[in-house]
């Protein structure tokens, strides 16, 4: 009594039917004709029939591919069949003889199949059928849910790597306004020390200009991390910018003379083209300042001592200017120059040393917040040429 309580009663019958319905009103008096004929056919034929509201079950609706309710689908025996549309009663009609005889030939084939069979095994019954289209729902369900938490995990492993590549552009981008203000304090702190000594004071301007260049490293410090941490904020790469109009060609002078100690350490020549008569450009001047100063500081790398560095600025288009910066270093392989602005994107050459990687990676992501280009032209053993652009103030 036992076994025969727990056996599942949609196994008596052998024909299962699934109706799929919907709560519109047009709908209503068609769902309520086909049910008061399945109801007749049920004196007649056994089998069974489970109701879905496909606005309760949307799963199901999708994982059985209908496009319209109402729909009676057989489920069983195999192979489903599905009839839909406004005469769902007529079709019915039709089909009602051919799915009698698929149950009557599903019963033969299992027949056949049990008498081959020891008398002691239980005959085989109907493994799939309406207690299937419940788990399907679950299944479809959990399918989802899992779905939509392997896309939480991605995105929270992409800004978990964002924020490590944004620590590691930090460290690497604030070492320069960090030597610059270091060298100014330098040497206001010397000359402090030796105002009683016997050499000669600083003059006055040179103090005030000493001062005035540790202030604004000091603000490019603190941009700098703002801009990191507001971007970590937004968990993406996307960059805050504050444009206004500017003199493009000033900034540039002012980087190279901010890096100059660079330059003269290793008896660089850095030569310059930058006409006199160049438009304004709208952009935000602290940034477009770290990617000169990213720039430049690449071509100091890799410009062997004695080597010649030149930066160029070209009215290009009504709409734009284009920055170069040039250098005499050993250059880029061409299939490497595609990949060069890449996150942590490294050369071969360049594993033992800081350089072409995160530096990089920031210029671009600098530019294009400009809507702007930057790319390189290089040939190995003849140095590198980066250009970017920038808009025109209009």
């Amino acid at each position: 009594m036992q076994a025969a309580a727990q056996k599942p009663p949609y196994r008596s019958a052998t024909l299962q039917l699934v109706l799929f319905v919907d709560e519109r009103p047009s709908s209503r008096k068609q769902i309520q004709q086909i049910c008061g004929y399945l109801e007749t056919l049920k004196a007649e034929y056994a089998f069974e029939l489970q109701v879905v509201d496909v606005g309760e079950e949307p799963y199901l609706a999708e994982h059985f591919k209908l496009i319209a309710t109402p729909a009676l689908m057989k489920i069983h025996p195999e192979p489903r069949q599905t009839v839909a549309g406004s005469n769902l009663e007529v079709q019915l009609k039709n089909l009602w003889p051919r799915w009698q005889s698929s149950v009557e030939e599903y019963k033969a084939v299992l027949k056949e199949r049990n008498e081959a069979l020891s008398p002691q095994i239980a005959p085989a019954s109907p493994e799939t059928g309406i207690s299937s289209v419940a788990h399907s729902s679950k299944l479809i369900q959990l399918s989802d849910e899992i779905f939509r938490l392997k896309q939480e995990k991605e995105e929270l492993i992409e800004q978990l790597q964002f924020k490590d590549r944004a620590i590691a552009m930090l460290a690497h981008d604030m070492r320069n306004p960090l030597t610059a203000t270091s060298l100014a304090l330098g040497t206001l702190e010397l000359s402090h020390n030796n105002q009683s000594g016997r050499n000669s004071p600083l003059a006055p301007q040179i103090i005030d200009q000493l001062f005035k260049q540790a202030r604004a490293q000091i603000r490019i410090i603190d941009r700098m991390i703002a801009d990191i941490l507001e971007t970590s904020k937004r968990g993406n790469a996307d960059l805050r910018i504050l444009p206004r109009r500017m003199d493009i060609g000033v900034l540039c002078h002012n980087v190279i003379s901010q890096l100059k100690e660079g330059f003269h350490a290793k008896s660089q020549r850095i030569e310059t083209d930058i006409p006199n008569d160049l438009p304004l450009v709208y952009a935000d001047e602290e940034q477009v300042r770290q990617l000169l100063v990213n720039l430049l500081d690449n071509a100091i790398k890799y410009t062997p001592e004695g080597g010649k560095i030149l930066i160029s600025i070209l009215h290009r288009t009504s709409q734009n200017v284009q920055v170069s910066v040039c250098d005499t270093g050993p250059g880029i392989p061409a299939e490497k120059c595609d990949r060069i602005f890449e996150d942590h994107f490294r050369l071969e050459r360049d594993e033992t040393k800081a350089g072409y990687g995160l530096g990089l990676s920031l210029c671009q992501q600098i530019v294009r917040a400009h809507y702007g280009h930057i790319w390189v032209d290089s040939y190995a053993n003849k140095g590198s040429c980066f250009h970017f652009t920038l808009p025109v103030y209009r």
